[in-house]
């Protein structure tokens, strides 16, 4: 027997065992991880497409940030996902116990140290990948992002667009001028005042109405576009007065914060770790 055959024996292996076949799936399947997703530009899209499996393969469990350090990065990435629109929810930083709760009209989010996530609604689904994302070293969170980076509801402009509309109605004002200037100059062809007998009366009274009906369809547009814009304010200040920006009141369906880990009776719908 050769001497790498009695190394072997020696250590409780067989001289010709074939290698571990689970590390040779293992490393398989981190070679695909690396040709799907581009790792220099990971985002929360990539981290929704990922499986768990493709997640465990992909990073090291050892080097995800925990405890305060993550609820810090967790805050600061979901206030500047807040203030940039991508997210829609209050998030408040509790110190004792720590926790990062993030909630809106429609579900909310609880993140613990050991980076775990629970809640339910849509909150639950923006905040998960922002955990995910903020564990990682190699993850850029902002340094720095506003406090309140959701306006009071007062604040809230009727809508934006402005300029365009202005210049829709100008348009829409030269249309219906020329429209009726057509319209006129055919009624004075007719009566002989305007014009000689080679004017195309047909013409100007087609085009007068054609302008007309632009001028028309313009006017709507920006009509409809002003209605929209003030529909659509009002909804976002309901729904900021909705989670208390207005008189500091939660929603009912948010659960307080307690020194005591509750999560098994708190009547959450999910609890899972980062990466799960």
């Amino acid at each position: 027997m050769s001497d790498s055959s009695d190394e072997q024996a020696s250590a409780g292996q067989p001289a010709d065992s074939p290698a571990d076949p689970d590390a040779e799936e293992v490393e398989a399947l981190r070679k695909q991880v690396e040709e799907k997703y581009d790792f220099d530009d990971f985002g929360p899209a990539d981290m929704a497409e990922m499986s768990a499996e493709e997640w465990e393969v992909a990073f090291d469990a050892d080097s995800w940030i925990t405890g305060d350090e993550l609820l810090d990065r967790v805050e600061r990435d979901l206030r500047n996902r807040v203030a940039s629109r991508d997210v829609f929810a209050r998030v408040e930083r509790n110190r004792n116990p720590p926790r990062v709760l993030a909630y809106s009209d429609e579900g909310y989010a609880i993140v613990y140290p050991d980076g775990s996530v629970e809640g339910e609604g849509t909150v639950l689904r923006d905040v998960k990948p922002t955990v995910a994302l903020a564990s990682m070293e190699s993850y850029d969170v902002p340094e720095s992002v506003p406090e309140n980076p959701l306006p009071e509801p007062d604040a809230v402009p009727e809508g934006g667009g402005e300029l365009g509309n202005r210049m829709l109605q100008v348009i829409a004002g030269v249309q219906l001028l020329a429209g009726l200037v057509m319209l006129a100059g055919a009624v004075l062809a007719i009566v002989g005042v305007l014009g000689g007998p080679g004017t195309n009366i047909e013409f100007m009274v087609v085009g007068g109405f054609a302008f007309i009906g632009v001028a028309l369809v313009l006017f709507f547009t920006v009509a409809n576009a002003r209605l929209s814009d003030k529909f659509r304010a009002e909804e976002y200040r309901d729904r900021l007065r909705a989670i208390g920006l207005e008189d500091g009141e939660r929603p009912e369906f948010v659960p307080e914060l307690t020194a005591e880990d509750d999560r098994e009776t708190n009547g959450s719908e999910e609890a899972d770790e980062v990466g799960a």
